[in-house]
This record gives structure tokens, C-alpha cells and sequence, in this order.
């Protein structure tokens, strides 16, 4: 039954990813980001967002508008906003007519601010992300997340390597490496779909970052039940027992642990998610998602995995 849920989940998130256009923040889809200080006043982000909207409405080729996705946003504790627009090259349209409306948009919403009578506004920062960033990040993001995987692998038939007289520490390793990858795919998948009906939450380098510290904390659950299952092998009473009944005692003997922590951790993240600041709510949002899917896979996916791929049905 877990088996078919889960590998269901992954068929859906695969196909959710081939089928649904994803949610691409600037540094994945190339655009601008300015950095805008005020003084002697209050801003209102509404302000900057209507100029923002009338601006995009100018920035267009063929009759069609360049901007993708813009993103207004204040930084937390400074008087300080932040104005993300992403750019679509569009085709036929040459580097150098891209690169004249990025700078068109960057000037227009600069002089509409500098003209407001409630603060002075003037840019401190400027940054152009180029469209083969993206090329780059996805590249690297696969390898990156699929070295992760492998290297936690490796190092837990290591660390699990001898301690169990006739039982190969590649099972244990076999088990991590499947667990984490459903827990990268669904959590993934999960995100996609909340991009896809809520636009404020792109992909970008924090959802990578995200995914990453995904496994970070997947693992940790997944470790914590297979230490139980070694140490409850080790012991004399259980020479005799199937080891079915060894890994679902093992399951029952680890299962508070495992809720309380992630419940506090969930917690934790959901507060971050409607407290915290708004700019690193995608990021907060798929470490919820990997923080649920984690907890699971570490139950209902490799503890049984591990009965079926070890051999050792007594």
C-alpha cells in the first residue's frame, strides 16, 4: 500500500513537472533587481507597485509585453524596498533591443519614484541577471542534488558498515538513497503546484537551497530508525525473531521521536511562513513540504523497503 502511494506521488510529481509550466523567479529567467533606499517619509508599497504595473504595461515588443513577473517587496528593519521584474526574450528580439528595456524599466520606475513628494527616493543597487544563468543553476542543481544523494548514501554504508554479522551495509544505503530521492521529487512536485496557483512563490536559488536542506533534515529521520533497527538486531532476544517484527517494533520504538520533532520543526516553519519576512516565503514553504514527506518516507517507505531489498526474512 505505501509502496503504491508513494509510487504514485512520484508519477504525478514527474508529470506535473513535464506538464506544468514552472513559476521561474529572475535569477532563473533573467531580469532586474533594484535596490531602493527612502528618507524624510513613509513608503507605501502600494505606490511602488501601481507604478510598477503602469511601467511593465510600456516594456513590450511586437505589441507584446517583455515582463513575466514583478516582485515589490520592503526589507525588514531598514528603510529599504526591493523592485524584481523578470524579462521573456521574446523571439526575434536582438541582445541589444533586450538589454535597452531592461535599462527603459529600470529608468522609468527610477524617475515615477523620484518624483514622490512622501520620501526621497534614490537606487543603491542595481543587478541584470542574463538569461543563461538559468542554464547554469538547472545544471548544476540536478548534479548538485543527485552528488547529495549519493555521497549521504556512501557515507551511511560506512558509518553502518560491520555492524551486523552477515548483513551488508548497502542495504541501509540502498534504502537512504530511494527515500531521499521520493522526498526531493514530491516535495518538488508539491511546490510546483503551489507556484503554478499562487505566482508569489517561484523557483529560484532559495527553492534549491531549500531542497537541499530537505535532505538535510530527511535524513536525520531516516538514520534514527535504521540506528534503532541495528541496535534492536543486535541484541540477544531478537537472534530468533523474524526481522519483519524487528523493523516494526523498531517502527513503534522511534515513532514519537520522530512526530515530535517534526512537528516542532513544522511548527516553527509555519510561523516563519506567516510572520516572518515575505521574501523567503517559497523557501519556508518547501521546507514545510519536505519537512511532511520526509517524516513519512522515513516510516512508511524505508523501514519496509529495507525488509524487502535485505534478504533476511528470519
Amino acid at each position: 500500500m505505501y509502496y503504491g502511494f508513494a509510487a504514485s506521488l512520484v508519477i504525478v510529481s514527474i508529470a506535473a513537472y513535464l506538464t506544468i509550466p514552472l513559476n521561474l523567479g529572475i535569477d532563473m529567467t533573467g531580469g532586474v533587481q533594484a535596490e531602493y533606499d527612502y528618507s524624510g517619509g513613509q513608503m507605501n508599497i502600494d505606490t511602488v507597485k501601481t507604478f510598477v504595473d503602469e511601467v511593465k504595461k510600456n516594456i513590450v515588443y511586437n505589441n507584446t509585453e517583455v515582463i513575466n513577473n514583478t516582485h515589490i517587496y520592503k526589507i525588514s528593519g531598514e528603510d529599504k524596498f526591493i523592485v524584481e521584474a523578470g524579462f521573456s526574450k521574446l523571439s526575434g528580439i536582438s541582445d541589444v533591443e533586450f538589454e535597452w528595456l531592461k535599462t527603459k524599466f529600470k529608468e522609468d520606475i527610477t524617475t515615477r519614484l523620484s518624483s514622490l513628494d512622501t520620501a526621497k527616493v534614490t537606487m543603491s543597487r542595481y543587478i541584470n541577471v542574463g538569461e543563461s544563468f538559468w542554464d547554469y543553476i538547472k545544471r548544476t542543481a540536478y548534479i548538485t542534488l543527485a552528488l547529495v544523494i549519493i555521497s549521504i548514501s556512501l557515507y551511511i554504508a560506512y558509518a553502518f558498515r560491520g555492524s551486523i554479522e552477515g548483513f551488508t551495509s548497502f542495504s541501509f544505503a540502498s534504502v537512504t538513497a530511494v527515500s531521499l530521492a521520493h522526498d526531493v521529487i514530491v516535495a518538488f512536485w508539491l511546490y510546483i503546484i503551489a507556484s503554478y496557483f499562487f505566482p508569489e512563490y517561484k523557483i529560484d536559488t532559495f527553492f534549491i537551497t531549500a531542497m537541499l536542506t530537505v535532505l538535510g533534515y530527511s535524513i536525520n529521520d531516516t538514520i534514527v530508525v535504521m540506528d534503532r533497527i541495528r541496535s534492536n538486531l543486535r541484541l540477544p532476544e531478537n537472534k530468533k525473531k523474524d526481522f519483519g517484527v524487528i523493523i516494526n517494533n523498531s517502527v513503534n520504538e522511534t515513532m514519537t521521536r520522530s512526530l515530535y520533532t517534526s512537528f516542532t520543526v513544522f511548527i516553527v516553519l509555519v510561523a516563519m511562513f506567516f510572520f516572518g519576512p515575505e521574501a523567503i516565503n517559497g523557501f519556508i514553504l518547501a521546507l514545510i513540504f519536505g519537512t511532511i514527506v520526509g517524516t513519512y518516507s522515513s516510516v512508511a517507505i524505508a523501514a519496509p523497503l529495507l525488509y524487502d531489498i535485505s534478504g533476511k526474512k528470519n
